[in-house]
């Protein structure tokens, strides 16, 4: 719908500044000030409220394969991108690759040093929603084959201009010359084992020739994905030179890492029939509202395990088994306080990419002693935790951490080349801490 203002229908200048804001909901198509807040972050962004469900995973056949990290070996280009925009009428977008370096800082490298092609790439696939109370365009895109293994960040922007940013999204690109050993044994003791896991390895080189790689190596440790909970910059415990071994062993409590807890889910793969840990369904107003039962602090309990999918959310949608059915509608989430804590609490999972900033940060409600959210999203599973920043408190306050969580690690070993002052991923190594059986 075209919305046509003339200055003589206008008795004053403020009326046309208040009507034409009524008017920039992301959801009608119409925006102004486009530039507003867009500095680009090397980082997993959206930049429009009106861009939303971004993901870079491998093409593969179903949702719960698709989940698997935004990582891939040279060689191997099955990386996709994909994200909705919450308007009615496609828009052309097109997006560009930036070269990282191994602490997600931009590097000095030229595109064609890295790429084959020219650095602007079209996103011309699309398909729009089907009868939905939101309508949105769904976006999909292969990622280019890249020449260097490392860290990148795709970018992307409307039309050809490229200060108009819509988002971020990292991924990775290994070239496997180096091998691991991975070793289980628990090496502390006392009240620092109860909370955290150890993750010690050897990393072999014997195959790749390294200048001082206590100098050159770097090692970063991800946990569930999650770049809000990675060690960087991690240095070897030991160098065996005559065995072109270096060998990572964790004593002090500081080098471990939390266990935390199993996470919260909520099924909203029907919203005819929703699923687990949904209390019930707001009709009265489009999209509806899912209050999601009210989830209390975990702290104090005894370690419960079950299966969870480790943060992430898969897509389904099991009322209408087209990809483009699925709707968007609001989820509520309350979590029981008896009083507000010394710091705030967000609502994290990999459907907000675990930002805490004020897009996630819940509110207090005195009455019912409560923290509040909601967030819009699209239909199907999702596993989330609370999070605090405070200066007194635990991040993992409301859930608890445990060695017995199982956990999804991920071991990224980067080698600085001296000549062009660049990080290559020599090594990639995926892995379960605790994995149950399937």
């Amino acid at each position: 719908m075209d919305y046509i203002f003339t200055f003589k229908s206008m008795k004053h200048p403020i009326v046309l500044v208040f009507v034409l804001a009524a008017f920039s909901n992301p959801v009608t198509g119409i925006s102004f000030n486009k530039y507003h807040n867009k500095k680009l972050e090397l980082a997993d962004r959206t930049y429009e409220e009106n861009i939303k469900t971004v993901r870079v995973f491998p093409a593969l056949p179903t949702p719960a394969m698709q989940m698997q990290p935004s990582v891939t070996r040279m060689g191997q280009w099955n990386l996709v991108l994909e994200f909705d925009d919450l308007h009615t009428d496609r828009d052309s977008y097109s997006m560009r690759i930036i070269h990282c370096n191994q602490n997600w800082t931009k590097s000095s490298l030229m595109d064609l040093d890295f790429l084959h092609d020219y650095n602007e790439f079209p996103i011309n696939d699309f398909e729009f929603s089907l009868d939905t109370w939101i309508p949105y365009v769904h976006y999909w895109v292969m990622l280019p084959a890249v020449k260097l293994p490392g860290n990148y960040v795709v970018v992307v922007y409307r039309g050809s201009d490229r200060d108009d940013i819509v988002l971020s999204k990292r991924f990775m690109v290994y070239d496997q010359r180096v091998t691991f050993q991975r070793e289980e044994n628990m090496i502390t003791s006392g009240s620092a084992a109860v909370q955290n896991q150890q993750i010690n390895f050897t990393v072999n080189y014997k195959n790749f020739a390294m200048i001082n790689p206590i100098e050159t190596v770097n090692v970063s440790i991800r946990q569930n994905q999650r770049w809000d909970n990675i060690a960087q910059e991690v240095k070897p415990s030991f160098v065996r030179e005559f065995n072109n071994e270096l060998e990572y062993r964790f004593f002090s409590d500081t080098d471990l890492i939390k266990g935390g807890n199993e996470f919260r889910f909520f099924d909203l793969r029907s919203i005819n029939y929703p699923g687990r840990n949904v209390a019930y369904m707001d009709k009265s107003a489009m999209p509806w509202t899912a209050y999601l039962e009210k989830d209390k602090n975990r702290a104090s309990e005894a370690y419960s395990q079950y299966e969870d999918i480790n943060g992430n959310f898969m897509l389904d949608n099991y009322d209408y088994r087209i990809t483009n059915a699925a709707n968007y509608l609001d989820v509520a989430f309350t979590l029981a306080s008896p009083e507000r804590i010394n710091g705030d609490v967000y609502a994290v999972g990999s459907f907000n990419q675990w930002i805490q900033d004020e897009s996630t940060r819940m509110q207090y409600d005195a009455q019912s002693r409560t923290y509040q959210a909601k967030f819009l999203l699209k239909q199907g599973w999702y596993d989330y935790q609370y999070s605090v920043k405070s200066t007194t408190l635990p991040s993992h306050y409301f859930e608890g951490s445990y060695f017995q969580t199982e956990n999804g690690y991920e071991i990224f070993v980067y080698y600085r080349e001296f000549q062009r002052q660049i990080d290559v991923l020599i090594g990639y190594l995926r892995f379960e801490k605790n994995p149950r059986l399937r």
